[in-house]
């Protein structure tokens, strides 16, 4: 297919990391059109010279979506990072709906979160609930991806591990079914460039469902030391976070992961990802192998 009949696609948030590896791998698949929008049009110049049309647009100023969706088919809409302030995400996200059927886009692909309903336990899960309402409310078609937690995340928690010789968490004995970062990137490029026109949801999560025990034996194999999970009351997790610096609410929200894991949120495996890719989602053992230097404690130059 020529460029010329192509779709126009266009990716928010270019400049963050979900968001500017869906470009590249728009580039790599020679997709046609693509419009990438971020707050600093500046962090982006080198796709500009690659021939992505770069936009600015601010979800905090709903005129500047409307402009920078206009002439587009199909849009990412990668969901924000304003955890801050309660509310702010959702009514970023909210306005970013308005303007796509304001602006006239066919299609509308956001990044959600598994069982992000009214009953789950994850303290942001409302605005992702909240942000597929409003696509189900409006005139749009759109896919729903709704990931599960990045394994990305474990290299730092599993550093600390490592160094400990202990995997803090209030976890219990659920189980979490990981997702690279690169294979949430790798759905969201298929399901842009997908011709699909009507509405959908996709559970996007790594091919087996790992328990705190498990990602203790895979720090243990990689590191040749003993690492044990301490299984934690969820208040002594929140003090112990509050201690190490971060501020009560922050806290809060992470430990609310914990809970959600506990009941049994993230434990669901899916095969939309392989279905939508052509390709198998990465195992976590397989990606903390490809990132080891990240894992291991660094030795102390003699």
């Amino acid at each position: 297919m020529s460029k010329i009949n192509q779709p126009t696609l266009l990716v928010t948030g270019a400049s963050g990391q979900l968001g500017r590896r869906v470009v590249e791998l728009l580039l790599q698949a020679n997709a046609g059109t693509i419009v990438a929008t971020t707050r600093t049009p500046e962090k982006l110049a080198d796709l500009s010279e690659r021939g992505v049309i770069v936009r600015q647009a601010d979800f905090n100023d709903p005129n500047s979506l409307a402009a920078a969706f206009a002439g587009v088919d199909r849009l990412l809409l990668v969901s924000t990072d304003a955890l801050g302030e309660p509310g702010l995400r959702l009514k970023q996200h909210q306005a970013a709906v308005a303007a796509a059927e304001t602006a006239g886009v066919d299609h509308v692909v956001y990044t959600s979160l598994v069982n992000t309903g009214p009953e789950s336990a994850v303290l942001f899960a409302p605005d992702h609930y909240g942000t597929e309402q409003a696509l189900a409310a409006s005139q749009l078609n759109w896919t729903v991806l709704r990931n599960n937690l990045y394994a990305d995340l474990l290299l730092f928690s599993l550093n600390q591990a490592i160094q400990m010789g202990q995997l803090f968490s209030a976890a219990g004995e659920g189980k979490i079914a990981y997702v690279t970062r690169e294979d949430c990137a790798l759905a969201a490029a298929a399901a842009l460039i997908s011709s699909f026109d009507g509405r959908r949801i996709l559970d996007i999560t790594g091919p087996a469902a790992l328990s705190q025990h498990d990602l203790a034996s895979l720090a243990s194999e990689i590191s040749g030391k003993p690492v044990v999970y301490v299984p934690l009351a969820l208040e002594v997790l929140v003090q112990n976070m509050v201690a190490a610096g971060l501020p009560q609410p922050i806290a809060e929200t992470y430990a609310s992961i914990d809970t959600a894991t506990a009941r049994g949120q993230f434990e669901e495996v899916s095969g939309d990802f392989e279905e939508l890719t052509g390709t198998r989602p990465t195992a976590v053992a397989n990606f903390l192998a490809a990132h080891q230097e990240a894992l291991l404690p660094e030795t102390a130059v003699q």
